[in-house]
């Protein structure tokens, strides 16, 4: 994809991609709903169509939403939840703040000490991230070395907390209901790739409609918009 004329070639008008892409990652709706509700806009998009978009833009708009992510504060709630792929269960690592804004996300095929460190690893190094002050997580075996490693690596300060209280981490398993909503209606994903790419969308849309973009909102829909049509070039 060309950065710079990232709808170059394409036979549809980016304001129609964009409205297919946006809507697939915000809403509970499949591939066929889109083209039938295209359809009914006298737009004739295959179902096949929108899922190559969405596979091309999707990790496209949480790339270019990143520079513009509030910052976190430093109370971590981190847990995982299952995602299947190709008839399989995967896992997907998340971490919300205090205020329910996510922090980070990664799609992995283990969940143990390994998986975990990685997903540490790829949290601390966001801009917008708060170095933590306390890590909230459950009671799988896996954080504890992971959290020793990263202090033993000085990528966390030896008096960061790792409580393993599973009450305390309410936030962040409200908010994995958003995500598994999202994906109920594909009933899971036929490759590890198409859900990696696919996840980062849903995760990137889910931090729009939270209102973790600087100048944009929660509940400001326009606002939202126009943002994702910003960062694209595209005139809304």
């Amino acid at each position: 994809m060309n950065p710079k004329q990232p709808f170059k070639w394409r036979h549809f008008q980016s304001e129609i991609i964009l409205l297919c892409v946006r809507w697939y990652l915000r809403y509970p709706l499949s591939y066929r709903h889109l083209e039938e509700m295209m359809g009914e806009r006298g737009l004739l998009v295959d179902h096949t169509t929108v899922y190559r978009w969405v596979q091309a833009y999707a990790p496209e708009i949480e790339k270019r939403c990143r520079a513009y992510l509030s910052q976190t504060n430093d109370s971590w709630g981190v847990d995982e939840t299952y995602i299947k792929v190709k008839g399989e269960w995967k896992y997907l690592y998340r971490a919300v703040d205090s205020n329910g804004n996510t922090i980070d996300f990664m799609l992995s095929a283990k969940r143990n000490a390994r998986a975990a460190e990685r997903f540490f690893r790829k949290a601390l190094k966001a801009c917008h991230n708060r170095t933590p002050r306390v890590i909230n997580v459950d009671k799988n075996a896996a954080y504890p070395p992971s959290i020793d490693e990263l202090k033993k690596s000085e990528l966390l300060p030896d008096d960061c907390e790792l409580p393993q209280v599973k009450y305390l981490n309410n936030n962040i398993e409200q908010d994995h209901r958003f995500i598994k909503r999202l994906v109920k209606p594909g009933m899971g994903f036929a490759s590890f790739n198409t859900a990696r790419r696919t996840l980062r969308g849903y995760e990137a849309m889910n931090m729009i409609r939270k209102g973790q973009i600087q100048g944009v909102e929660k509940g400001d829909i326009l606002g939202q918009l126009e943002f994702v049509y910003q960062i694209f070039g595209v005139a809304a």
